[in-house]
């Protein structure tokens, strides 16, 4: 049995790990002569302070809860999918096309269809590096990582050569038509009187990625396809003696991996009208760290979304305000990566005899 408690794995072991994160970061902001106490301060305040800050804040986390979900499915099935960003990427070439072929008459009508275009993309996109991994013996961190820089050129040749308007120099579909624009936060409290900045991005795509939080929750642990996915990354050779197919385990679940992954592009490109080149902004990347984080499970990756989410905000805001470089939230970023990932045994194995001898004086 394990000695380190559930709860204790899923909050404590990643709250500590923050915590080492921020002190290592607060050094390294000494260091470069500016207060990290103040630095702090700055980020809290720039993105709690006011209904704005908060909007940028959820609009960054809708990114990372979709790419987070899409990392931790594949996780389950003991898959390293680091292919999320191209996913993304070419989720937002499947919301474009839908968005640009129907003069939408609402966005009621335009979204369902968009979530499904975004969706069959990325989990098309996914599907190759699937069958090379469960046919072939491919490894999936090879192709997906691939995949991505292909993904990336493709959407530059088709937005440089094919979508973009005629005249244009900006390398970008043309707008999508007024049925198929989303409505912001501001629009949907609003109409029940409550007021909050139209500046901010964050828009009905948040609610779906809560929808999408409480959806995979119930594939994974309710359902007997999830049961499979959780057996066979456990064990493959157990799943195998059980009759699990290893090769429809990770064509589907690189399927799903991708069509979350995809997803993610009704908030950054259905909500801004069109598709531009770096839409994703290192979303699928940063999904990573959130399914580190978040243990795979829905809840621990909704928490770490909003906390990147309050790093990327906090960020815009120190480097507005202070001579610290916004490049310093990468480098909070990566350290978090660093002790949730490659250095979790570091806060793991210490912790562990904390409760081993806490274990031993009550017996």
């Amino acid at each position: 049995m394990d000695v380190i408690p559930k709860w204790a794995d899923a909050i404590l072991i990643p709250l500590i790990s923050i915590i080492l994160a921020f002190i290592i970061s607060a050094l390294v902001i000494l260091a470069i002569g500016e207060d990290p106490i103040n630095a702090l301060q700055l980020m809290v305040q720039g993105t709690f302070g006011n209904s704005a800050g908060i909007g940028f804040m959820l609009f960054y986390a809708t990114n990372f809860i979709f790419t987070g979900l899409a990392v931790a499915i594949a996780f389950h099935a003991r898959l390293f999918n680091i292919g999320g960003e191209g996913q993304a990427m070419l989720g937002g070439l499947g919301v474009a096309f839908v968005c640009l072929a129907v003069p939408w008459p609402h966005w009621t009508i335009a979204l369902p269809f968009a979530l499904i275009g975004g969706a069959l993309f990325g989990a098309g996109w996914a599907l190759i590096p699937a069958w090379l991994q469960a046919k072939r013996g491919s490894h999936i961190v090879i192709t997906t990582i691939m995949f991505n820089f292909i993904a990336s050129a493709l959407l530059v040749y088709l937005l440089v050569e094919v979508l973009k308007p005629a005249g244009s120099m900006d390398p970008a579909t043309p707008r999508f038509p007024e049925g198929a624009h989303l409505p912001r936060m501001s629009d949907i409290l609003g109409a029940v009187g409550i007021p909050f900045s139209d500046a901010a991005p964050v828009n009905v795509s948040f609610f779906i990625a809560l929808l999408a939080c409480y959806l995979f929750w119930l594939l994974v642990w309710r359902t007997r396809l999830g049961y499979e996915i959780r057996a066979y990354g456990q064990s493959e050779s157990a799943a195998r003696y059980a009759g699990i197919s290893p090769t429809k385990i990770i064509l589907i679940a690189m399927v799903i991996s991708g069509a979350l992954a995809g997803c993610m592009a009704i908030n950054n490109v259905m909500a801004a009208e069109r598709l531009v080149l770096n839409s994703v902004e290192g979303a699928g990347f940063i999904g990573i760290a959130v399914a580190l984080m978040g243990r795979s499970h829905p809840v621990g990756v909704l928490l770490a979304s909003l906390l990147f989410g309050f790093l990327v905000q906090g960020g815009a805001e120190i480097d507005f305000w202070t001579n610290i470089p916004r490049e310093l939230i990468v480098v909070v970023q990566a350290l978090v990566i660093l002790f949730t990932g490659a250095l979790d045994n570091m806060v793991r194995v210490p912790l562990a005899k904390v409760f081993l001898m806490f274990r031993k004086r009550e017996a």
